[in-house]
C-alpha cells in the first residue's frame, strides 16, 4: 500500500468562495468531530497524493460536512443542495466519475448529518465509498462492504501515566448525556450499583481518572451508534464494552474486536455485571486489557501521521476497497 496506493484530490484554489469547506483546516483539528479534519489534513500532505488522475486508484471529494454545518451561506438546511451541485459540477468538469459511476470516489464525514447530506446525490450514497463515523448497517444508506467506518476520536497529545499499573477498582464506568432509550435503560438499571458506575451529566471528578480507575468502559449509542468513547476507553487502557446494535466497528476488516473488547446487545444490559465479572474471574480480562494496550495506537491521530495510527488504518481500509471497483467498459 505505501509504495503504490495513489489518490487524486479534486483541486480547489485558495481563493475559491468555499475554500473553508474544500481545503484542509490550517489549525490543529479539535472537538468531537476532529477525525474528519485530521484525515483530510494528513492526506493532503502525504505521499499517497498524485496530481496525475490517470495514476489514481481512488478520487477524493474534499468537501467538509463539519465546515458546511457552520457556514452561514449553507447551514444544515442547505448541505444536501450543496453536495448535489458540487457532484454535478464535478461530473461535468472532469471525466473520471463516469468510468465507474463513482465507485472509485470517496468522501469523509464524522458528524451524523453526513448520512443525510447525500440524499439529493443518491449516486454518491449508493456508489461512492463513504468513510463516516455514523456507520450503522441497519440504515439503508450505509453498505458495510463498500463503505468504511471512520473512528470518532477526541484529539489528545500525551499518553496518560500508569496505563499498565493503574489501580482499576471499578468494574465498569459510563458518563454521558442520557439521550437515547439505550442509555436510559443502562442508567436506570445500574444507577444505584456499587461496582458499575453510570453517570448522567457533569462529573465531579476528572473524566480521565474515571477511565483509568475502571476495568471496563461502556460505549453506549446515543443519537447515533458512534461516540468518541471507544477512543477514550482505549486511550486510557480501559476495555471497551460496546452496546450499540448494528454498529459497523472501525477497522473491522483488520482488527479482531473480540480480542480487546466486549460486544453485547441492548438486551444484555440487565446481565452486564454477570457478564463482566465472569470475564474477570475467568482471567480473560487480563488478555483483553493486554490487547487494548496493543491496539490503542490505531485509534490516535498525529500531525504528521505515524505508521499504524488512525490515518494509516483508514488508508488501509480504502486500499482494501480499491480492488473491488469495476471499470465500466466503453467509458473514459
Amino acid at each position: 500500500m505505501n509504495r503504490s496506493f495513489k489518490i487524486y484530490v479534486y483541486p480547489h484554489k485558495k481563493d475559491d468562495p468555499f475554500a473553508n469547506v474544500l481545503l484542509p483546516v490550517k489549525t490543529e483539528p479539535s472537538g468531537n468531530y476532529a477525525s474528519e479534519s485530521y484525515f483530510k489534513k494528513a492526506l493532503m500532505k502525504s505521499h499517497f497524493i498524485t496530481k496525475d488522475p490517470t495514476k489514481a486508484d481512488l478520487f477524493f471529494m474534499p468537501f467538509s460536512i463539519a465546515s458546511l454545518r457552520h457556514d452561514r451561506r449553507v447551514g444544515v438546511g442547505g448541505i444536501q443542495d450543496f453536495i448535489r451541485d458540487y457532484v454535478q459540477n464535478m461530473i461535468h468538469k472532469y471525466p473520471y466519475w463516469n468510468r465507474t459511476n463513482g465507485a472509485d470516489h470517496f468522501y469523509v464525514a464524522c458528524h451524523s448529518i453526513g448520512r443525510s447530506a447525500m440524499d439529493k446525490a443518491p449516486d454518491v450514497k449508493f456508489n461512492a465509498i463513504q468513510v463516516v463515523c455514523s456507520s450503522s448497517y441497519f440504515l439503508s444508506g450505509y453498505i458495510a462492504h463498500k463503505d468504511a467506518c471512520l473512528p470518532q476520536i477526541w484529539p489528545r497529545n500525551e499518553n496518560p501515566p500508569n496505563l499498565v499499573s493503574s489501580n482499576r477498582k471499578k468494574l465498569a464506568f459510563f458518563a454521558g448525556e442520557v439521550n437515547s432509550p439505550v442509555r436510559i435503560n443502562l442508567v436506570e438499571t445500574w444507577k444505584n450499583d456499587t461496582e458499575i458506575f453510570v453517570h448522567n451529566g457533569r462529573l465531579k471528578t476528572p473524566y480521565g481518572d474515571e477511565l483509568l480507575g475502571s476495568k471496563f468502559c461502556f460505549h453506549v449509542r446515543g443519537y447515533e451508534v458512534n461516540t468518541a468513547r471507544i477512543g477514550d476507553s482505549l486511550y486510557y487502557g480501559c476495555v471497551p464494552v460496546i452496546i450499540a446494535n448494528y454498529y459497523d466497528l472501525p477497522f473491522a476488516d483488520v482488527l479482531n474486536w473480540k480480542s480487546f473488547s466486549v460486544v453485547v446487545t441492548t438486551l444484555d444490559i440487565p446481565l452486564l455485571k454477570k457478564i463482566l465479572k465472569g470475564i474477570v474471574n475467568s482471567g480473560e480480562y487480563l488478555m483483553l486489557q493486554k490487547n487494548v494496550l496493543k491496539v490503542r495506537e490505531h485509534f490516535q491521530w498525529h500531525s504528521p501521521p505515524i505508521d499504524f495510527d488512525a490515518f494509516y488504518m483508514v488508508m488501509y481500509e480504502l486500499w482494501l476497497r480499491r480492488s473491488s471497483i469495476p471499470i465500466l467498459l466503453g467509458d473514459s
